[in-house]
């Protein structure tokens, strides 16, 4: 038997998707040709490496061995000390954080495929760098001089990790309604006090200090989330020379027993008077913590492409060599991938995943691009939608990889019910979906009349002509198939508008988030299948890509219609 474990990095599909899928080498635009798509994918190559062999080892290990907390200390699973360094080593840390911060600035349509590569690898273990990540860009956009250079820059070289604190066990998602106090000091630092919980990464042992981005309320702080200010709270007070010296007031309560990502150390912990340092304005701490969220939104969707992909490519070598029953108009000796449902089931999930990748690049490219008010609305469209349809769909592609595997899907032995456990949190954390819908349709479709949402739909209508134009079966199915999902989703979006900020417009903002994911994944589609009718000769992976884009329009765009009506309803009383 094949060994289904092993993760082959999709070295090929990025490279494809920087070079012709969008009918530009991206990554020479982003760069302004510093770099080029060929320099990506070796770039890309050396990074899959690292994952196949060093990280994704560790990922059924860690999660059989979890965290534990001894004298204080959060111990990781074996080998996690050391894959950190060899991250650290090899520069990627520095790779993906921004010039402005000192980082290298790789593009973020590249940083999209290394997500999905680290995610995919080992899902507990990504969670480290992807929250130093958005510690970086918090820091990079508030902080003072003094904090750069004490903070930032031992976060950019990867010496140090970073975290995320905002909730608390009475606030949950409210985060108006958080206590944790900042009293000022004499010197001008603060006491921090209170109790912080679900902190991803909040203690370990892979890095010599850990610096907790900390929300807190001060004396006499307006009520609510205008009365948050944000704080630097490092686990050690740096000494003379810029080292860990003293412990602080930060104590590891416990560790959570969690459904899944065992491997990820998620802390409970108490600020006793912790000495903290203002990051940004008083009381101006929601606005540095976006910076964070929104760059660990957009990596959620990379994780949840990532992991999906790890689950399929399972399930698919399972397929291919697991023999049972007789396989209908196969010949004897067929393994179970021919079996019409399962190749139904693998063909859905490939698609599927076909598409979030290339959203992720899209979204990415969004981002390198937005140089103006316009064009940043655009990208900033895509935050919700890419968190939330990646992350609810990577729920479905996950069980269906179970699915597949039949009853060994169901025993730990098999792998399959680790990658379902783990993407169980992906559409919770950083904001579950209806915070997502939320942020969708308040901010992004209700306020501007649907004028940012009719600009995909425009580009979706640009894509059906140009499949229309193409004499090939395929393309012209995919052209109707996308324009009955882009006509419903018009439709829904009128209907939310006139719905206005009602009950109704947010008992539906789920399913129109959904929806609108669907239609995103289906211009991901026309976009490369496109590219790749352009082609002389027709190869293998181009067979599959024509093979996968007919497959999305069947499984996933027919399921537009369906959450339109569901729009359409409103609240139901």
């Amino acid at each position: 038997m094949a060994d289904t474990s092993a993760y082959v990095p999709p070295v090929d599909d990025y490279a494809f998707l920087f070079a012709e899928a969008f009918g530009t080498d991206l990554v020479a635009r982003a760069t302004s040709g510093a770099l080029s798509a060929e320099d990506a994918v070796d770039a890309l190559s050396a990074a899959g490496e690292l994952a196949s062999e060093v990280l994704a080892p560790l990922n059924a290990s860690g999660d059989r061995e979890g965290v534990t907390v001894i004298d204080g200390q959060a111990k990781t699973p074996a080998g996690f000390p050391e894959a950190y360094r060899a991250i650290v080593e090899a520069g990627w840390i520095t790779a993906e954080a921004p010039e402005s911060a000192g980082g290298d600035g790789l593009p973020a349509l590249v940083q999209a495929g290394l997500g999905e590569m680290w995610n995919a690898a080992n899902t507990a273990f990504a969670l480290c760098s992807a929250l130093t990540t958005g510690a970086i860009h918090a820091l990079d956009a508030y902080a003072s001089d003094d904090l750069r250079e004490q903070y930032l820059t031992r976060l950019v070289s990867g010496e140090w990790t970073g975290t995320m604190n905002l909730t608390e066990p009475q606030a949950g998602t409210d985060l108006g309604a958080i206590r944790t106090m900042a009293t000022p000091n004499d010197d001008g630092t603060w006491a921090v006090k209170g109790q912080k919980i679900f902190i991803t990464w909040g203690d370990h042992d892979v890095a010599e200090n850990i610096v907790h981005l900390v929300l807190a309320r001060t004396p006499d702080a307006p009520e609510g989330a205008k009365g948050i200010s944000l704080f630097v709270v490092p686990k050690f007070l740096p000494d003379a020379a810029g080292n860990p010296g003293e412990r602080n007031a930060v104590t590891t309560v416990s560790v959570e027993h969690k459904l899944g990502i065992h491997g990820s150390p998620t802390c409970v912990l108490e600020y006793e008077g912790a000495t903290g340092f203002l990051v940004g304005e008083l009381h101006g701490g929601l606005a540095g913590m976006f910076v964070m969220m929104n760059s660990a939104r957009v990596g959620m969707g990379l994780q949840a492409t990532g992991i999906s992909d790890r689950a399929y490519q399972r399930a698919r070598a399972y397929a291919h060599e697991r023999m049972q029953g007789a396989v209908l108009d196969r010949p004897a000796g067929t393994p179970i991938a021919e079996h019409p449902d399962v190749r139904r089931l693998l063909l859905s999930m490939a698609s599927e995943i076909s598409a979030m990748r290339a959203l992720g690049v899209y979204v990415g490219d969004l981002f390198d691009r937005a140089t103006d008010a316009d064009s940043l609305r655009l990208a900033e469209l895509f935050v919700p939608i890419f968190k939330g349809w990646t992350t609810e769909e990577a729920l479905r592609i996950t069980s269906d990889a179970i699915q597949v595997h039949g009853g060994m899907g169901f025993i730990e032995e098999s792998g399959a019910p680790q990658h379902y456990r783990d993407a169980r949190i992906m559409p919770i954390y950083e904001g579950t979906t209806a915070i997502q819908s939320n942020d969708l349709i308040g901010r992004k479709v209700i306020r501007d009349g649907g004028a940012t949402v009719g600009r995909v739909l425009g580009e979706a209508a640009d894509a059906i002509a140009m499949l229309e134009s193409l004499d090939h079966p395929v393309a012209a199915r995919t052209a109707a198939r996308l324009e009955r999902a882009r006509a419903s989703a018009e439709e829904a979006t009128a209907q939310l508008i006139a719905f206005g900020m009602t009950r109704d417009a947010y008992a539906v903002s789920v399913p129109y988030l959904m929806l609108l994911g669907f239609v995103a994944g289906g211009l991901m589609h026309a976009r490369i299948l496109a590219a790749t009718l352009a082609h002389d000769a027709q190869t293998d992976a181009d067979a599959r890509r024509i093979r996968e884009a007919d497959a999305y329009g069947v499984y996933h765009l027919s399921r537009v219609a369906g959450l339109a009506e569901v729009v359409a309803a409103g609240e139901i009383a």
